[in-house]
């Protein structure tokens, strides 16, 4: 993401996050759920559960809920069984579009996508259609004013937890990771009592696309569209919003 920072589109999906907080809980306990049952309810053992609880934590999660949520997975959804699934296709003008998610049944899941992405002006393509526009980072994001490390002290943190880039810029620091050594630069910066903005390992993309005034808006509407579906967790695209 080096030379193209976008903490407006950050702040953005804070906002939305914000409006909608009760269905972006709910999508991050399915996450949990899905951590919980793949590598167990320690997270002293379960890498992915932590990484789950720091992208919990970062969409301002209560703790007891997060707690809740650990718990419910290790007992009465334990024999609940969701498949992860990624879908990839293309917005409009061209934007490339990498949807993830999770379901109980494919089908439904799918047709439901497929039908947004048709009925907004997109189109469902095939798989790796898009994806080798993007590259897979661990990312996390520090807001300034949360942070109590000089900016020296935090980039040489990063970089010696083996963080691959730093970049500082107005209201943000943003450090990027390879998937591997998220965790381990994430939980280190972690044990400086720092607050993240975001945690978690996206597709960021390679280029962008930029549209006009009014592509830009039914490009708006695909997007919110798609993450009203239950089983949508994550939306990846290179529009240059």
């Amino acid at each position: 993401m080096s030379g193209h920072s976008k903490w407006h589109n950050i702040q953005a999906r804070k906002g939305k996050a914000d409006a909608a907080r009760g269905k972006v809980f709910s999508k991050i306990g399915r996450e949990l759920l899905m951590a919980v049952k793949a590598g167990g309810s320690d997270i002293n053992s379960n890498s992915k559960l932590r990484d789950v609880i720091a992208k919990a934590k970062a969409n301002n999660m209560p703790n007891d809920t997060i707690d809740k949520a650990i718990k419910k997975a290790s007992g009465e959804d334990k024999n609940k069984n969701y498949e992860e699934v990624t879908y990839e296709g293309y917005g409009i003008g061209g934007v490339a579009v990498i949807v993830e998610g999770s379901t109980d049944n494919k089908n439904r899941t799918a047709g439901e996508v497929r039908h947004i992405f048709d009925k907004f002006g997109g189109n469902l393509g095939t798989t790796g259609c898009v994806s080798y526009l993007f590259n897979k980072k661990g990312v996390i994001v520090i807001n300034k004013k949360d942070c109590n490390l000089t900016e020296e002290e935090l980039m040489l943190q990063a970089i010696d937890s083996g963080a691959d880039d730093f970049e500082s810029e107005e209201e943000y620091y943003e450090i990027t990771t390879s998937p591997e050594m998220f965790s381990k630069v994430r939980e280190e910066l972690e044990k400086q009592g720092l607050k993240f903005e975001e945690a978690e390992i996206q597709m960021i993309p390679t280029t962008y696309v930029s549209l006009s005034e009014e592509q830009n808006r039914k490009m708006e509407l695909l997007i919110e569209k798609l993450e009203e579906l239950d089983d949508v967790l994550n939306i990846y695209h290179n529009w240059e919003e």
